[in-house]
């Protein structure tokens, strides 16, 4: 008996002991959603989804490299992910936690070799990062200037086609008007964090924009208030054409919407958003669907990630949405993907899409830790 015992302890110390050396190699080995979750979700005709990686703790932005190499950043749980398809079967074999401890490194971004990491004050670069992913090098400090507030601190970015970094600064509270300029906007910056300015004003907190794919415009989510009732207001989807715009924040709301605290400005004063979304739905990351393997009515159009309303009296979100976009307008939106929310409790959270080489469409779940891949099969 005593003898068992031994080998029993022995064992777990030389698991514990390999765990140490590779951690994060085995995350993706054991499923955090089973599949009778999975069948919840609902897509249309035609459409699969499975899981692309699982355990990936906290999963939030995504953004892959021309190598395949998914880079996916977190918040609560201080982490940067890098998630690989050695064997190219379209499931993740290794995730390797590249940097933890960091202070809600929610967004990434890739340019020339570097993975650029926004924390809630400042952006770090790893150079090199894509042949050092076992033993990153210490990332230099892009620009660390930016605000420490917590609330609405966690930052999307992305590089524009102008080669600038943009960076979001949200406001630092549910509704209010700060003296520092910097809050409620997108701000953008060269890649060595010089230049540093004001895009785009008026903006609550957007954690998700891109670019369209011809008229190179800028498209960004954003968080409407809350507290003003379950059903207004609304998040929105806006465009941005040029610097210099300011889209309402705090003063108005949606299209037309007066803020009850806030109202000596009229809401013509502001760009309207190009659509309305759901009231308190979280709209979180966007993509144009630049791939081939959609069907044609997708082709041009914008998947958003509905992290999920968390103040409502009934859930709305924790879906995935698709807006048809026809000469640069958005014309119509429509549920894509749902299913994360059964009755009033929700098994997991949509937070980010990205578009696969293929064509097929990856979405962060930072509740379940598990990022999905779904694909179209014509005639199935």
């Amino acid at each position: 008996m005593k003898r068992k015992v031994i080998y029993i302890l022995i064992f777990f110390a030389v698991i514990a002991l390999i765990y140490s050396f590779l951690p994060g190699y085995f995350t993706a080995l054991i499923p955090s959603v089973n599949a009778n979750q999975i069948k919840n979700v609902k897509l249309p005709a035609g459409f699969g989804i499975d899981i692309y990686a699982a355990n990936v703790a906290g999963a939030r932005s995504l953004c892959l490299t021309r190598k395949e190499t998914l880079f996916v950043g977190s918040r609560r749980e201080g982490k940067v992910y890098a998630v690989l398809d050695t064997n190219k079967d379209f499931k993740s074999d290794k995730v390797v936690t590249i940097i933890s401890g960091l202070n809600s490194p929610n967004g990434v971004a890739f340019r020339e070799g570097a993975l650029y990491v926004a924390e809630i004050s400042r952006v770090l670069k790893f150079e090199n990062i894509e042949n050092n992913l076992n033993s990153p090098p210490e990332p230099s400090i892009v620009n660390a200037s930016f605000p420490a507030d917590e609330h609405h601190g966690w930052k999307f970015i992305a590089f524009g086609p102008d080669g600038k970094l943009y960076v979001p600064v949200g406001a630092p509270c549910n509704v209010c008007l700060e003296r520092d300029a910097r809050y409620a906007s997108i701000m953008r910056m060269n890649p060595d964090g010089s230049n540093l300015e004001i895009f785009a004003k008026g903006i609550r907190n957007t954690v998700g924009f891109d670019w369209h794919p011809e008229t190179r415009v800028l498209w960004f989510t954003d968080n409407g208030r809350d507290w003003m009732g379950d059903n207004i207001p609304p998040d929105e989807l806006n465009r941005a054409p040029e610097p210099g715009m300011k889209f309402g924040f705090p003063f108005c709301h949606g299209k037309s919407i007066q803020d009850p605290e806030f109202d000596s400005e009229d809401c013509s004063a502001f760009t309207p958003p190009e659509l309305e979304l759901g009231p308190h739905v979280a709209a979180l990351g966007m993509r144009f669907y630049t791939g081939e393997m959609f069907p044609e009515k997708y082709r041009g159009g914008i998947f958003i990630a509905e992290h999920g309303s968390w103040n409502r009296t009934k859930p709305i979100g924790y879906r995935i949405m698709f807006v048809k976009v026809e000469e640069g307008k958005a014309i119509s939106k429509e549920v894509f993907a749902e299913g994360w929310l059964v009755g009033r409790t929700s098994w997991g959270r949509p937070v980010d899409v990205e578009i696969m080489p293929d064509g097929s469409l990856l979405v962060s779940d930072d509740k379940s830790g598990t990022i999905y891949r779904i694909t179209y099969k014509k005639g199935v």
